[in-house]
């Protein structure tokens, strides 16, 4: 009877590996990872150079580790185990408090903040001239909110500011941080809700002298919002809803896509049906737009160098400028802005996250 019993479990486990086997080589093979957000490796190249380097089994290696069956559910038991069982703190680098996933955002980088600052001075020198007014604003991202308490490492967002705001001295800082919470961001996303943000609109309007009365009416998707730290943690986490907001001035508002040459929706319900429901805001990670107020009781201009947070707040800015153009400069060269932004008598407002200003080689 023992020895049934041991035969019984050794052809099990035969099966079980045979089975995994040729789930492997003949399952079907996905070529992008919706919960990651990423391209998945492909099986690699076999040639004489390859396979004689070594690299031939490294990119297998990965390859395998893309593919293998079930590997969502296999990494959502890794992040529970860690957390759960091993009390770690973070799972790559991401971690949940309070029912919020996070990235953990540490040191603060100054060689990094220079940089940043370096870029939007050059802009200044460049383009601008005394008939300009110019505007600086950080956004404090989540971990502002969330780490310290939580006992992670946290940067010191007081000295972040400060220290922009001392660089930069070609510019007039408004601070927002004291209007934010956590609870104004996703739980599973890097990114502000836009419909808590209105009070953050109304003081960047109000300091740069075009305060409007503006009243917006919130609309939700019906669709669960899954933010990028979902996929990355692997962790469960309850899915967040995206509301935006609608008004007189966006509703009546023209959109034009710069890098793509046509007209677009301040909303992108097609972009919101897809893989980063975010991008329901101005189209997602566009390196030019232009929001035309169509109602503006008079002409004036604003530029916005910014990032993706500000694709959800430019359009609650629009109650107080005729025209409002967004630059992203991790897409496009300055040097290049001469040809299509009109910076003649504008407003300019640099506006970025502390994830971008403290990674800012992503800045051309």
């Amino acid at each position: 009877m023992g020895q049934t019993k041991h035969i019984a479990v050794c052809v099990v486990f035969a099966l079980l590996l045979a089975a995994g086997f040729l789930l492997c080589v003949f399952g079907p093979k996905e070529t992008y990872s919706d919960s990651e957000r990423r391209s998945l490796a492909a099986f690699p190249k076999v040639s004489a150079y390859t396979v004689r380097t070594g690299r031939f089994m490294s990119d297998f290696e990965t390859y395998v580790t893309d593919t293998f069956p079930f590997r969502d559910s296999f990494r959502t038991v890794k992040a529970v185990c860690s957390s759960a069982v091993f009390r770690r703190q973070d799972n790559h680098g991401i971690y949940e408090a309070d029912g919020y996933l996070s990235a953990v955002e540490y040191p603060l980088d100054e060689k990094s903040l220079k940089r940043a600052s370096d870029r939007f001075r050059y802009i200044c020198e460049k383009y601008l001239t005394r008939a300009n007014a110019v505007f600086l604003s950080v956004i404090p991202d989540k971990n502002c909110f969330l780490a310290e308490e939580s006992g992670h490492l946290s940067m010191d967002y007081a000295d972040f500011e400060k220290r922009m705001e001392d660089s930069c001295d070609f510019a007039e800082y408004i601070s927002i941080s004291d209007l934010l919470q956590r609870e104004d961001y996703y739980k599973t996303d890097t990114h502000w809700r836009q419909e808590r943000i209105v009070d953050v609109a109304e003081r960047l309007l109000q300091k740069m002298g075009a305060k409007a009365e503006q009243r917006f009416q919130i609309q939700t998707l019906s669709r669960d919002f899954y933010g990028v730290y979902y996929g990355q943690s692997a962790l469960p986490a309850s899915p967040d809803t995206l509301s935006y907001l609608t008004g007189e001035a966006i509703d009546s508002c023209y959109v034009y896509d710069g890098q793509n040459q046509k007209e677009i929706s301040v909303y992108d319900f097609e972009k919101a049906a897809q893989k980063d429901p975010y991008e329901i805001f101005l189209s997602g990670p566009l390196s030019l737009v232009t929001l035309e107020n169509q109602k503006a009781s008079k002409e004036k201009k604003l530029v916005i160098f910014r990032d993706s947070f500000g694709s959800s707040i430019a359009p609650l800015l629009c109650g107080g400028y005729s025209k409002i153009t967004l630059a992203d400069i991790r897409y496009i060269h300055p040097d290049l802005l001469g040809k299509f932004v009109d910076f003649d008598a504008c407003d300019v407002l640099f506006l970025y996250s502390t994830l971008v200003m403290n990674h800012s080689d992503t800045l051309k």
